[in-house]
């Protein structure tokens, strides 16, 4: 066999991800372990099609300052080993994401240079919450019509993975709607909203049945005591909405002819906090052209820079000077995004047109 086939098919079998270089920055060889973590289909070329970056005008002038070329420059200018940590904005799949990692560059001679990645599990861990956030996206309504009646929502996660539920759907003629918030962030809130979309019965007609039914199935969970879930639930009939809520402090608002009403129910949240807690639910009415809105607190407590809240205020202003639950749901993002400089919640709204 030749000696440096020989080589290469030791390299290409080692678990550490590897990649080697000309003295032009033009990769001449990745390992498989490389090709896993960057699946650009490519097995030479520039180092951003290689690694998958998101830059369109890779290489040259465009890539000064980049940490990954120039950790191969300056192992190429001092002919020395080099260890950077990089970050780097890639898109390997359609999804651009933020990812870091440790690269190891050492000079072989004659012009070529090969760096390794010492970290590739974290990589993996990322490629692992890329997919999750694209399972996370596919759990959220998709449409905008329920039980004869027109919706919209808005759903921004403060991280990768958010902790709220918006869900929409159709209990025989009527429309129906849950918003729930999972207590945490990140990860184990996004498990937990999931858990919360797989066990809430949409068959119950009752939104005070579905809620306790929920607690039910919580429970067994066995969950220590920071693990808890809010909840607003509604079930808009003909003329009237049923409507019941778990530990949700955020109103539910109304916006009928007279001007909005604020609808609050106290209630434990679901938890492990009580032994067999009760829900309840209450019935309003509502006429045509009415718009009825269901908010988490991330809404409410977005902060700008000074510590101000946005508030139930800040929606009650959005919600009065919007005709439709789309316009309210697009003011509400933009007001939002005005008032607040960084998130700190997840925010989601659901809005029905009546």
């Amino acid at each position: 066999m030749n000696i440096k086939k020989y080589y290469r098919q030791i390299i290409d079998g080692v678990p550490t991800a590897v990649i080697v270089v000309d003295k032009n920055l033009n990769a001449v060889f990745t390992n498989s372990a490389f090709r896993v973590l960057f699946p650009s289909g490519r097995t030479k070329g520039s180092l951003g099609k290689i690694t998958c970056c998101t830059s369109s005008d890779c290489g040259g002038e465009a890539c000064r300052g980049c940490p990954l070329y120039e950790a191969f420059d300056d192992a190429l200018c001092s002919n020395k080993g080099v260890t950077r940590r990089i970050y780097q904005k890639v898109n390997p799949d359609g999804l651009a994401r933020e990812i870091s990692y440790s690269l190891t560059v050492t000079p072989l001679g004659k012009g070529k240079y090969m760096g390794t990645i010492d970290d590739a599990y974290e990589m993996e861990i990322a490629k692992e919450l890329q997919t999750a956030k694209s399972i996370q996206q596919r759990l959220l309504p998709a449409g905008n019509w329920a039980g004869g009646k027109r919706y919209s929502y808005m759903y921004i996660p403060c991280r990768d993975i958010g902790g709220d539920l918006p869900d929409v759907f159709t209990v025989g003629s009527s429309a129906c709607g849950v918003i729930a918030d999972v207590s945490g962030k990140g990860i184990s809130a996004g498990m937990l909203s999931a858990f919360v979309k797989a066990a809430y019965d949409k068959t119950l007609f009752s939104p005070a049945d579905a809620i306790s039914n929920l607690n039910t199935k919580f429970a067994a969970l066995n969950l220590d005591e920071k693990n808890y879930v809010t909840v607003a639930a509604v079930r808009i009939d003909e003329e009237s909405i049923t409507y019941s809520m778990a530990g949700h402090n955020v109103p539910i608002l109304l916006k009928t002819g007279s001007g909005i009403t604020r609808i609050m129910l106290n209630s434990p949240p679901v938890s492990n906090w009580f032994d067999n807690p009760s829900y309840y639910e209450d019935v309003i009415p509502y006429r045509k052209g009415d718009i009825l809105v269901l908010l988490t607190d991330g809404v409410t407590e977005c902060k700008n820079s000074r510590g101000e809240m946005f508030g139930a205020d800040g929606a009650i202003k959005t919600l009065s000077v919007s005709r439709t639950a789309e316009e309210f749901i697009k003011k509400l993002e933009n007001n939002l995004k005005s008032f607040c400089d960084e998130l700190n919640d997840d925010i989601t709204a659901i809005a029905f047109d009546l």
